[in-house]
């Protein structure tokens, strides 16, 4: 379980990551960052690109930061966006290669003062696809 401070801190990394998101065709910043089960936070931002489909999402950022660092075990996710959007498809399916069900996700409404929900991994995505 996560305690306040964590949650604080783990907020804090995501919104600020969203000001290096570079996103000039949907206008749509986001930020993430991921608490890893050796303590290490690691933040992303999406990063758009001309042709849609090489777009590479602020989570997916965040964990390949991690994964590549050494680090595969996700304690807690945090994403900062407007209007509060939740993971996209396949961030919930990238997510949960290295999380457990019951792993929280952290959704920030930059927006609004009291714009965050809290979500578990298996909330996000029940039927998560797995090879074992």
């Amino acid at each position: 379980m996560l305690d306040e401070k964590q949650i604080d801190s783990l907020v804090a990394f995501a919104f600020a990551a969203r000001a290096n998101a570079y996103a000039p065709y949907s206008k749509f910043s986001v930020g993430a960052a991921v608490l890893m089960e050796s303590g290490e936070i690691f933040t992303g931002c999406n990063v758009e690109n001309a042709s849609y489909g090489l777009t590479v999402c602020a989570e997916r950022t965040a964990i390949v930061k991690a994964v590549s660092s050494g680090d595969r075990k996700i304690k807690a996710v945090s994403v900062a966006t407007s209007r509060g959007g939740t993971p996209c498809g396949a961030c919930r399916q990238f997510i949960s290669e290295f999380a457990d069900p019951d792993t929280i996700i952290i959704v920030l409404d930059v927006d609004r003062d009291d714009g965050e929900r809290v979500f578990s991994m298996a909330q996000l995505l029940p039927e998560a696809f797995r090879l074992s």
